[in-house]
């Protein structure tokens, strides 16, 4: 998975939204130690001190531990990984449902559409 980063938005939050995709997607397992920070921020090519204020806000949000010496872990609690899965597809629709109506579109209609695209993908 490669790091997506624009100049439109600050880095670090950047950062947050994809290591929350790559929890919530599987990418990393619950339980399962991250890389380090300076791997992480070399990948990213991002300055280290930035990629740790993003990991230290997943961490304050419970989605990592940090284990003295042993370095970062996702966690454990599936509960919260997909309560972070349900609220960033919340984000996602809710976005969605604002672009239609800026383009004139009422709900029933964008629903109508949705359910349309929907019945196209799976045939």
């Amino acid at each position: 998975m490669t790091w997506e980063l624009k100049n439109d938005r600050p880095i670090y939050a950047q950062l947050i939204e994809q290591i929350k995709l790559r929890i919530i997607s599987g990418f990393y397992r619950p339980g399962e130690r991250l890389p380090s920070v300076r791997d992480m921020a070399a990948e990213a090519a991002v300055n280290p001190n930035t990629m740790q204020r993003a990991l230290s806000e997943l961490e304050r949000d419970g989605l990592l531990n940090t284990q003295r010496t042993s370095g970062r872990f996702l966690t454990e609690d599936t509960g919260l990984i997909e309560a972070a899965k349900k609220a960033l597809a919340q984000e996602q629709i809710d976005a969605f449902f604002q672009k239609m109506r800026a383009l004139g579109f009422t709900t029933p209609q964008t629903v109508a559409l949705v359910e349309s695209a929907a019945a196209e993908e799976v045939r």
